[in-house]
């Protein structure tokens, strides 16, 4: 049986999550005699959408899973375990990660003090359910009862940066030398004014690589920025899967003109039809128009993918974002292309500047995909953006 804490996180996260309700956790609080699965329904049935919400399969498949989820350590981690390799396959527990939902919720809540107390090399084994977690706790409202369950990121360094980096690193040894030679080890402010040479050095450095980044490109791809593409937030009126392709969905997307447009996607093994409709997404509206599979497309859905492929989305427009409107990108004002052409390949040559922030911010060289509502987002973070 649930341990009585276990029982208390559940109520207070899912009464939190619930806060526009107005649901009090100390009103169950007194029945922790009951188990995990008999307070949820309880929490349930005190909101007006109750009788749906229990009749939910796939959510009370997760109560059960948070019900069931053993008290010793050793079972718990083969739970744990089995529920990290289910998160491999997925974003999310319940849903596609555009709204946390009550099944992530309760989850989270059960199995927050099994991984409280796993040592680093255990929780090391557990990738999907750690970031799975830190996106939890950072998106969805559970409440400060909850000990922050650290995750150690690896610093991201976008592709266009590298280049520079390498060149500060050559250029900072080759001015550092001299001038260690010279300081000497008994003069304190000779010291100071050598370091002080030494950082000076260092931004130049930097603003000559950034200079002299652009020569590397070729002649011809010069004109190659974000502003050629036109971003715009569309609304997903229908997805359907492809009539002769069991990987594409075809999706009907309004962007604010007389009628919609007709995409095709890859996204079938990513996401349902179901998923997809009524959906703000990023989608670019002037490449040349083509048939995928004999099927019209007259555009593409930008999504966000993990590194190993085995996470993809759309990106999230910010709620509020109007259907219609341009993404914007500070600094970066260029007139889009009426058409991109497709044998300059120039989508392919901005598309390696996209990615995803370590909060999920959609950039573009790290500077965030914009609406009027906000950034433009993901759940994936540091992600590449196609």
């Amino acid at each position: 049986m649930a341990s009585t804490d276990r029982k208390q996180n559940v109520v207070s996260a899912l009464c939190k999550h619930l806060s526009m309700l107005s649901l009090d956790p100390n009103s169950y609080t007194s029945n922790l005699d009951k188990d995990i699965k008999s307070l949820c329904i309880d929490i349930f049935n005190s909101t007006p959408s109750g009788p749906s919400i229990t009749k939910d399969n796939e959510l009370m498949k997760w109560v059960d899973f948070a019900s069931n989820f053993p008290v010793d350590s050793g079972a718990s981690f083969k739970a744990l375990s089995e529920l990290n390799e289910d998160l491999s396959k997925k974003s999310v527990i319940s849903g596609d990660g555009f709204k946390i939902l009550e099944a992530d919720i309760v989850v989270f809540a059960t199995v927050h003090s099994s991984v409280i107390s796993l040592s680093n090399s255990d929780r090391n084994k557990l990738p999907h359910l750690l970031r799975w977690m830190d996106y939890i706790q950072t998106k969805g409202d559970v409440g400060e009862t909850f000990q922050k369950v650290l995750l150690e990121k690896v610093p991201f360094v976008p592709p266009a940066s590298k280049g520079v980096k390498k060149a500060e690193m050559e250029s900072d040894a080759k001015k550092t030398e001299p001038e260690t030679k010279q300081a000497s080890s008994s003069d304190v402010d000779s010291k100071k004014k050598n370091n002080s040479g030494v950082k000076k050095a260092a931004a130049d450095n930097q603003t000559s690589a950034e200079k002299k980044l652009p020569e590397k490109v070729d002649e011809k791809d010069k004109d190659i920025s974000i502003s050629l593409l036109k971003l715009q937030i569309g609304h997903i009126k229908k997805a359907y899967k492809h009539p002769s392709a069991d990987s594409l969905l075809v999706e009907e997307i309004d962007v604010g003109e007389a009628k919609c447009r007709q995409v095709v996607s890859g996204l079938a093994k990513f996401c349902s039809p179901e998923q997809l409709t009524n959906r703000l997404v990023v989608l670019v509206t002037n490449m040349k128009p083509s048939k995928l599979r004999d099927v019209a497309s007259e555009g593409m859905v930008l999504c966000a993918s993990n590194e190993d492929h085995t996470v993809v989305e759309p990106l999230i427009a910010p709620e509020g974002a109007k259907v219609g409107e341009c993404v914007s990108f500070s600094g970066h004002d260029g007139k889009p292309e009426d058409v991109l052409n497709p044998k300059k390949k120039q989508f392919d040559k901005i598309a390696v500047n996209l990615f995803t922030d370590d909060k999920g911010i959609a950039t573009f060289k790290g500077i965030p995909f914009m609406t009027s509502a906000g950034p433009c987002t993901s759940s994936i973070p540091r992600a590449t953006i196609k």
